[in-house]
């Protein structure tokens, strides 16, 4: 991917820069030298990095996979101790939300990009996917606990979780609105209780 040897510090500068520019503005204006000048670098510099803006982009989608699935992979560890809402709710908001604001916007902007992405971090791991699975495995660990019902569908719930995750990140949320909403919708799907009912048919 990238073209030389990247310096990291500049990589997370640039990376930085383009995700306040995402969320600010969007993603449908992201250009090289919009970037560059958003982070305060010689436009030159980013492609002496990355062999071209799509590869840029790429590039910063890896890195916030890595940091979002980072945060969330200890949640089965969680299991047993605490509240299901309350478990759930501090893992998936570890990642700021500035973070998961853009990147949730630039995977719908750019679903091009999931190809590359996950030729790098394998399939099904691009994006919010850690957390889909993360949230699938802790609840099923919940369930084993007796915290969440025998006949919970908790792959469904997972993918709601992050429904709602994704849903309040593409409407603009930002701190502390967004963490209440996200909160509320939690604790909405898990009953905010030791059990998690069952989803009717």
């Amino acid at each position: 991917m990238p073209r030389g040897v990247a310096i990291p510090e500049i990589r997370q500068q640039l990376f930085a820069a383009v995700e306040r520019l995402i969320v600010r503005d969007g993603p449908s204006r992201l250009t090289g030298r919009a970037v560059t000048r958003e982070a305060g670098v010689a436009t030159g510099l980013l492609y002496a990095h990355f062999a071209n803006f799509d590869d840029f982009l790429v590039g910063y989608w890896i890195d916030r996979s890595f940091v979002v699935s980072g945060e969330v992979a200890g949640l089965p560890e969680r299991a047993g101790s605490g509240t299901v809402a309350g478990n759930l709710h501090q893992a998936i908001l570890a990642t700021p939300m500035e973070t998961l604001l853009a990147l949730a916007r630039l995977m719908a902007f750019r679903p091009d990009l999931v190809t590359q992405v996950e030729t790098v971090l394998g399939g099904g791991t691009a994006g919010l996917e850690a957390v889909e699975h993360a949230v699938a495995g802790y609840l099923a660990a919940e369930r084993q606990l007796g915290r969440v019902a025998g006949g919970a569908d908790v792959e469904a719930l997972a993918l709601a979780v992050v429904g709602v995750l994704h849903h309040v990140a593409l409407t603009g949320g930002t701190e502390p609105a967004a963490h209440l909403r996200i909160q509320r919708a939690v604790a909405a799907l898990t009953g905010d209780s030791p059990a998690v009912a069952a989803p009717k048919a």
